[in-house]
């Protein structure tokens, strides 16, 4: 009998093909109550999700496994025009990087009983400056994204989707996650707001798994910034 042909490079095509279609928004992986789930919203929003829980508990396995998820959502977004999301993306990977990093080398003093960073609060000054900044950042990059596709009409072939408010979105999880890297438990506080705006952005924008994370992420967020207030107090009473 003869061999079997062999088909040079097939398995390479495969491998090509499958991850190919794994990143495009349009390939589904099931339908649920007349939902179509593509493979990339499922997994980006399972990782995410995973990743906020235990930021939540303060444990530091939440920085790794947020790589996954803003890596998987760089292309979410761009495939349904959330471009500054979708720039936000490429600074919480850099910052998933370096919060993992900080938490587990603190500086002297710094150190909770686990040897690693431990919670601390904000001062009313730094609480100010950050909202003034936050207000004038989102200005700019709402102008900005709301003229990308003028600017870029090879890249970006559709306007920007509510400019604006995913720009305010976009310069308040920088914000957030800045905070979070310093374990500063207002993070949450800024987190909650911004996870209210991005549910409706991404009901809006008919990512709708995505957009039912993000509610879910709005008590994760509560319990979070109930969970870092008592944990910064203990510290104070135990120093006392």
């Amino acid at each position: 009998m003869g061999s079997a042909p062999v088909f040079h490079g097939s398995e390479e095509y495969l491998c090509e093909t499958l991850t190919v279609d794994f990143f495009n928004i349009n390939k589904i992986f099931f339908t649920a109550l007349g939902y179509p789930m593509s493979y990339l919203e499922f997994f980006g929003t399972v990782a995410g999700a995973i990743a906020v829980w235990l930021s939540a508990r303060a444990n530091i396995w939440s920085w790794p496994i947020g790589l996954i998820n803003v890596t998987l959502f760089f292309f979410l977004f761009f495939q349904v025009q959330l471009y500054p999301d979708m720039f936000l993306q490429v600074f919480f990977f850099i910052t998933n990087l370096i919060g993992w990093w900080r938490w587990a080398n603190p500086k002297a003093g710094e150190e909770n009983k686990n040897m690693e960073l431990k919670v601390s609060l904000m001062s009313a000054k730094w609480l100010i400056i950050f909202t003034g900044v936050s207000l004038v950042a989102t200005a700019a990059m709402g102008a900005m994204a709301k003229n990308l596709h003028e600017f870029f009409p090879s890249v970006f072939s559709k306007p920007s989707a509510f400019p604006y408010l995913d720009s305010f979105v976009t310069v308040l999880s920088i914000g957030a996650t800045y905070l979070m890297v310093q374990k500063k438990a207002e993070c949450w506080a800024v987190w909650l707001l911004t996870d209210m705006i991005a549910t409706y952005l991404y009901f809006a924008k008919e990512i709708k798994f995505v957009g039912l994370e993000y509610l879910v992420f709005c008590f994760i967020a509560a319990f979070g910034l109930w969970n870092w207030i008592n944990e910064a107090r203990s510290y104070k009473t135990h120093e006392a």
